[in-house]
């Protein structure tokens, strides 16, 4: 069985995709992106705020799925620019404890509103 899992309080997706599906005991998360969940606002004053509501989001989710994060077992990131990849590396590594998830890190030639940064993830429990 699937079922869909979405950031409590969060307004649903505007596109033909769920936040996150959890079928059976893994986790999928789409893209997040640095859009609050709540007031559907982008936050990319910075590559920090950036990276911390991507991060935000992505927890709530696995949350919301009754998992943590240290459930996460992979982990993709785009960035608009890898210079970018030292500050985000630094706050993604906040999120987690000793033992990260696997993961690649890409520049790509644009993102959905132009974001600075999307992750994706998969958790399993």
């Amino acid at each position: 069985m699937k079922k869909i899992i979405t950031i409590p309080g969060a307004p649903a997706p505007i596109g033909p995709y769920s936040q996150a599906i959890l079928k059976d005991s893994t986790l999928y998360v789409s893209g997040q992106i640095p859009l609050d969940p709540v007031s559907g606002e982008l936050k990319v004053s910075s590559i920090d705020e950036a990276t911390h509501t991507v991060m935000k989001n992505i927890k709530s989710l696995v949350e919301a799925a009754g998992m943590k994060m240290e459930d996460i077992v992979k982990c993709s990131i785009f960035l608009k620019s890898l210079d970018d990849f030292a500050t985000v590396n630094t706050i993604y590594a906040s999120y987690f404890s000793n033992e990260f998830p696997a993961r690649e890190t890409m520049q790509v030639a644009k993102l959905p509103m132009d974001v600075p940064v999307e992750i994706s993830c998969i958790a399993i429990k």
